[in-house]
């Protein structure tokens, strides 16, 4: 059966070297990515080649500074280029989100020094990134994590278990944040960790309903010894430093969110239209049509959204209430949008002859990672009405 795969939207970018860049990535997807996803992930398959891909391209440095190696895009532009990636596969364009995560700290809290040794590499070398913020029992509470981090001399040494690590087991680097002070937010710091240092192992892929293709696992840390040097930013720094790398990853799930929904609605659109019942396209039933345009509104209202959001970064004011409110917004829209695929597709879309019941399940992931959509709301009202109740 054919999958009609995403099809073209029209998208506000700033500048014609932006609109080449999303027509490059269109192409690139359609070529090499949307051919096999359902495959691939079906058979649990990471695709290691593609990131080398993108790394190649320049796709994992967008939003970096062209000084280390970066693209020096305005987030406006990378978001949308995740968009695109995800919509053709999720596992490609959460992983580059994961990635970009993963450098935040670095490019910027490390020093000078620290950005020029490890930045190029990180940003087009070919490397994969990971992030270690989540802890088997801190995950939503993560100022409670219990990895610890021991200094003697210019060394450091970790020791714990990290939950929920994306790229976890294959990764070439990890930003981990452990615990080198008291209890609470003010005693973590951030740390960058070679994937091959010794002591660090990981456990078996967790077994998911979706993104079965994205490796997830937990990772030991048994006596991981860091030198100073790879410490980012100042002791006890770290909490705030995830904090500011989570606003901007945010947004990232935001885009993949609406990629996701962009895909889901492209294919329900296409079967409704060939599909006929009662000598007609189904899609000229009103009810279903009415669905579509339901659809079709709640993700062109969560692209506006995340796109402001996105501007309000790129001109350097707050945008971390626009962040959670952006996540929340496009990655529940994206769990309805995909339900209402299935639902339009009937049994075909039940089966794994078409994309929907796929996206139908990466969409669930969505409302969950980079701070549940519990959290989200959280943070939106404190912002609205201040810190009260829970902590």
């Amino acid at each position: 059966m054919t999958d009609h795969g995403p099809q073209p939207v029209e998208r506000q970018l700033p500048t014609e070297e932006s609109r080449a860049l999303i027509s490059l990535v269109r192409d690139l997807t359609q070529r090499e990515i949307a051919p096999t996803a359902a495959e691939e992930e079906d058979a649990g398959h990471f695709p290691r080649e593609v990131f080398g891909l993108l790394s190649a391209s320049g796709l994992l440095a967008l939003p970096y500074a062209e000084e280390f190696g970066g693209g020096d895009q305005p987030y406006e532009v990378y978001l949308q280029v995740l968009e695109e990636l995800a919509a053709a596969r999720l596992t490609v364009g959460l992983g580059v989100s994961v990635h970009t995560l993963a450098c935040h700290a670095l490019a910027g809290y490390g020093t000078k020094e620290q950005r020029r040794t490890h930045l190029p590499a990180m940003l087009g070398g070919g490397l994969l990134g990971a992030y270690c913020l989540s802890e088997p029992a801190a995950g939503s509470d993560a100022a409670a994590l219990r990895t610890r981090a021991t200094r003697v001399g210019d060394t450091w040494t970790i020791e714990g278990t990290k939950a929920w690590t994306t790229h976890g087991g294959i990764a070439d680097f990890y930003t981990v944040l452990a615990r080198t002070g008291g209890e609470g937010p003010h005693g973590i710091t951030a740390f960058l960790v070679p994937g091959d240092a010794p002591g660090l192992t990981a456990a078996p892929p967790e077994r998911k309903m979706g993104m079965k293709g994205s490796p997830t696992a937990q990772l030991h840390f048994d006596g991981v010894e860091v030198a100073d040097a790879r410490r980012l930013g100042d002791e006890g720094q770290g909490f705030a430093i995830a904090l500011s790398a989570l606003d901007s990853g945010r947004l990232g799930i935001a885009a993949c969110a609406v990629g996701v929904a962009q895909a889901a609605l492209d294919q329900a659109l296409s079967f409704t239209q060939e599909r006929r019942q009662f000598g007609h396209p189904v899609a000229d039933f009103q009810g279903l049509r009415f669905m579509l345009a339901d659809m079709a509104t709640q993700i062109e209202a969560g692209r506006a959204l995340y796109l402001a959001a996105a501007r309000l970064r790129d001109t350097g004011r707050p945008f971390a209430k626009q962040a959670a409110m952006a996540k929340l917004f496009c990655s529940d829209a994206a769990m309805r949008v995909t339900t209402d695929a299935v639902q339009l597709m009937g049994g075909y879309g039940y089966t794994a002859d078409f994309p929907a019941e796929r996206y139908m399940r990466e969409a669930k992931a969505l409302q969950i990672v980079e701070g549940t959509n519990q959290i989200q709301r959280m943070v939106v009202a404190r912002h609205l009405a201040g810190p009260g109740g829970a902590p």
